[in-house]
């Protein structure tokens, strides 16, 4: 595919997403007809898609609407690049710009304008007089972070690994285990390094509060919340302590006995009914359902599907998970609260809530962390029984 024969695929992907299709199945439908397009093709649609839905606004703004067209016009302006060169109707490109289409070229407007009002407050509250940079950092893709399994290779020895298959990583001293990706990252999941078990996708932020939590070195960890099991395997590899998961949904664990194999340990699954004969736990880790405000440059369709009234269903679902989960917790044991959200009233607000319906219980250590300091916003708190 040409260029231009890109943006028109990008065009369509964005219609679709507009009629309330999921930009994943958006992407996946338009793939599936679309047999002559290649890996890099799609790639580069998707990434196309993508830079438009983390700067929806700016892109609405500077393209004059909201269909596909406008929007990858204002994209191409945001860019640098005169859609005119695009936009040419030889081949598969777009049509050729109208009058009206050519002169909408206004200044690119400030980030504030691409993320929904009602959010604003939010945003504000956790940056304070750096929202702006904040805002402007969210505009930007997120690198890509990997974890390195220090039971199989030292992040030296990885480093070397990824290379062989054309994948450069630097490691960072924000986070023991941490490789940031600066090239080759598509390559990530079909190399030796990976396919071995020497490394793991894991962005900065969420490695940076594994590592703040003293785990038990020995004793039984429960991930809660394990979804992937991202967490689980990091904590398993801290330690000699025997970690086991659950989730409400068990079929988000499906791939976790193959990521745990890989990895080199072994993280038992728990049914919802097995719960009350397996506890007491000494720590058990709750990474809650959230509005995954910290992970909108990876996944900025979320900003733009969340509502206020969502917002408030998933804090409610927060305090229910914190309740039922401290009633696993051994005596001197620990509660280990983690959100992918920059929301206060996702982060400290549940802290003060909950210590202020659970007496008896301290907070002995809570961090946030913004794209600003690390990578993705991500909050955790650790409390214990006084």
């Amino acid at each position: 595919m040409t260029p231009a024969a890109r943006v028109s695929a990008a065009i369509g992907v964005l219609d679709a997403w507009a009629g309330g299709q999921p930009v994943e199945q958006a992407l996946t439908n338009w793939a599936r007809g679309a047999r002559y397009a290649g890996s890099g093709d799609r790639a580069a649609v998707r990434d196309h898609v993508y830079d438009v839905l983390r700067c929806h606004g700016s892109c609405a703004a500077l393209g004059g609407g909201r269909t596909g067209r406008a929007l990858m016009t204002g994209l191409m302006r945001l860019q640098g690049v005169d859609p005119a060169a695009v936009f040419t109707g030889e081949g598969h490109a777009p049509a050729p710009l109208s009058g009206a289409e050519a002169s909408h070229d206004l200044p690119p407007p400030g980030p504030e304008v691409d993320l929904p009002d009602w959010m604003r407050p939010a945003l504000a509250e956790r940056a304070g007089d750096r929202l702006d940079a904040l805002l402007e950092a969210m505009r930007r893709r997120a690198p890509v972070w990997l974890r390195v399994n220090t039971r199989r290779a030292t992040p030296e020895a990885a480093i070397a690994r990824l290379a062989e298959d054309g994948i450069a990583a630097r490691a960072d001293d924000r986070g023991a285990r941490a490789l940031e990706v600066t090239s080759g990252a598509r390559r990530v999941k079909s190399s030796s390094a990976y396919l071995e078990g020497w490394v793991e996708v894991q962005d900065l932020s969420a490695q940076r509060a594994v590592e703040a939590v003293d785990w038990p070195a020995a004793g039984r960890i429960l991930d809660y919340c394990a979804g992937g099991g991202g967490k689980a395997l990091a904590i398993a590899a801290l330690g000699e302590a025997t970690v086991l998961a659950h989730d409400a949904n068990p079929a988000r664990m499906r791939d976790l006995p193959a990521r745990a194999a890989r990895a080199g340990v072994v993280i038992r699954q728990l049914a919802h009914g097995d719960l009350p004969g397996a506890a007491p736990f000494d720590a058990v880790l709750c990474d809650v359902p959230c509005s995954g405000s910290g992970t909108w440059r990876r996944d900025p369709e979320a900003k733009w599907r969340l509502t206020p009234a969502r917002l408030a269903e998933l804090e409610v679902l927060q305090a229910e998970i914190l309740a039922d989960a401290s009633a696993l917790v051994a005596p001197g044991g620990r509660l280990v609260y983690m959100t992918c959200s920059l929301f206060t009233s996702e982060n400290e607000a549940q802290v003060d809530r909950f210590l202020a319906s659970h007496p008896g219980w301290s907070c002995l250590q809570a961090r946030a962390d913004t794209p600003l300091a690390a990578s993705d916003g991500f909050f955790h708190a650790v409390f214990a029984l006084r």
